[in-house]
């Protein structure tokens, strides 16, 4: 089974859009797809794995300019249908694990089992500083990652609906092991 992360494709497109030249206010939906063109994903392992120009951009995904503009990118209808299809294409080869926003509501509605999964915002930032950061961060880091992160949430808000059959997990107390063992353990009981 492989994972694809819808997330990792709005960021891709915001990197690749960066990379063209004018300014963020002056994007258009036609140009971030037009940048978007040279975005591909490979499978890697578990995972899919995404390219910029045949380069891997993992570390770039989660750079601060990005983090500042994919909300705004992710909002934009084309470019949803444009993640929605790519997500679709992961799909055709069997069994997947897929996470993002609509994944549950708009691209997979039928999926067997759909997964909320929820964390306390200090929680959320201090495992996010860790993927970025490659280390434990402070207590200044976590304070200034949870307000941009609870910024980016109310900006994303109107992109975020829980599918009403969704099992929803909290894994504020839980570490990465026990949630995927939990995950693991429901996607057994709906087989």
């Amino acid at each position: 089974m492989h994972h694809a992360d819808s997330g990792a494709l709005y960021r891709a497109a915001t990197l690749a859009r960066t990379a063209v030249p004018g300014a963020p206010d002056e994007w258009t939906a036609d140009s971030v797809l037009r940048a978007a063109g040279r975005v591909t994903q490979a499978r890697r392992g578990t995972s899919f794995e995404i390219r910029l120009g045949g380069n891997p951009v993992d570390a770039e995904l989660h750079s601060p300019e990005v983090t500042a503009l994919v909300s705004a990118v992710a909002k934009m209808g084309p470019v949803r249908a444009w993640v929605y299809e790519r997500m679709h294409e992961c799909a055709k080869d069997g069994p997947i694990v897929v996470d993002g926003r609509d994944m549950g509501t708009v691209v997979f509605p039928d999926a067997q089992l759909k997964v909320f999964l929820v964390a306390a915002a200090a929680v959320r930032a201090r495992r996010r500083l860790i993927q970025r950061l490659h280390r434990e961060p402070d207590a200044a880091e976590i304070a200034a990652e949870t307000v941009a992160l609870t910024q980016r949430d109310a900006k994303d808000a109107a992109q975020t609906r829980q599918a009403e059959d969704a099992v929803i997990v909290d894994t504020t107390d839980l570490t990465q092991r026990e949630q995927v063992d939990l995950i693991v353990a429901l996607a057994k009981g709906r087989r």
